[in-house]
């Protein structure tokens, strides 16, 4: 079922309960590695988050993201792709591919210089002759679709949550229901200069969620989406969305992932609320990396 309103989202819930019978966090995650990291104009054109006068040491991205992957296997096996130098801000897969039971999805991306790496062999292959996975292609269909970037997720519940924007149509979002095999995918508009729901809204191991309110076009959307969590649910300021604090993601029931700069945006009640929701916060550097517009949970392409 795919709705398209905040009362309608409620009563699909109330007539058809989502229970929390599905595997709520990640077997493993992939990264891909930047190589030759630089900022794509194109990609800016619609992403503001990125100002292309803050030009990335690529070194020090590579620093980076060496150790997010060291880190976040503290909780679950990663795999690491090296970087195509011809996508040279590539390393944000979870755009491009996304895993459910059994299936690879390869999205449809709305920019070229990021089209080229839906197109890449070695991952394709990687997860189609080696994981055995079955291999949805979305790349080549009239949609827009940007996967787990547009569409966040509980997986625990099988629910979508896909913002609509020029990164996701309803053509992409309907393709992306039935590719994840969802029972529920509630859509709605992102505010006005917003590229992906990924970073106006985390979902946490199924229990909780970040929810930054001016990242969507309604205010009654994002409270639809916290009578799910009930109490569970930790609310940002626009400052803290600009950190990137909603960019965050859980591959373990007892701890969320965000950037330095997310961590340190959060004041002592939210801080305690995750840890009473049962959330340890682990936080990485990421200066250079998220020059690029995208922060810690744009990085990891889960594999369910």
């Amino acid at each position: 079922m795919i709705v398209c309103e905040p009362k309608a989202f409620l009563d699909a819930l109330a007539s058809h309960p989502c229970e929390m019978d599905l595997p709520a966090t990640a077997s493993a995650a992939f990264l891909v590695s930047p190589a030759d990291f630089s900022l794509a104009a194109e990609s800016a054109s619609d992403n503001l988050y990125m100002d292309l006068e803050r030009i990335p040491d690529p070194l020090r991205a590579l620093a980076e993201h060496a150790e997010i992957a060291r880190r976040l296997s503290e909780d679950i096996p990663v795999i690491s792709f090296p970087g195509d130098p011809q996508a040279p801000d590539g390393v944000f897969p979870n755009n491009a591919f996304a895993t459910c039971a059994g299936r690879l999805i390869i999205g449809h991306m709305r920019h070229a210089v990021r089209q080229r790496e839906t197109a890449r062999t070695d991952i394709r292959a990687w997860f189609g002759d080696v994981l055995g996975r079955r291999i949805i292609d979305l790349s080549g269909a009239e949609l827009t679709a940007e996967l787990t970037g547009s569409l966040v997720i509980d997986r625990a519940r099988g629910i979508g949550y896909c913002g609509l924007s020029e990164r996701c149509d309803m053509a992409g979002a309907r393709a992306m229901h039935e590719a994840f095999d969802l029972r529920l995918t509630y859509c709605f508009e992102l505010a006005a200069g917003e590229y992906h729901t990924n970073v106006v809204l985390a979902v946490l191991a199924g229990r909780a969620a970040v929810i930054a309110e001016s990242g969507f076009a309604d205010p009654a959307a994002a409270r639809a989406i916290a009578e799910v969590y009930a109490a569970d649910v930790v609310w940002l300021d626009d400052q803290q969305k600009q950190a990137f604090a909603a960019n965050a993601i859980s591959l373990a029931p007892n701890r969320v992932w965000m950037s330095a700069r997310a961590e340190s945006s959060l004041i002592g009640s939210q801080r305690r609320k995750l840890e009473a929701m049962g959330f340890a916060i682990g936080a990485v550097e990421m200066a250079e990396l998220e020059k690029a517009g995208g922060s810690l949970r744009c990085c990891v392409g889960e594999i369910f």
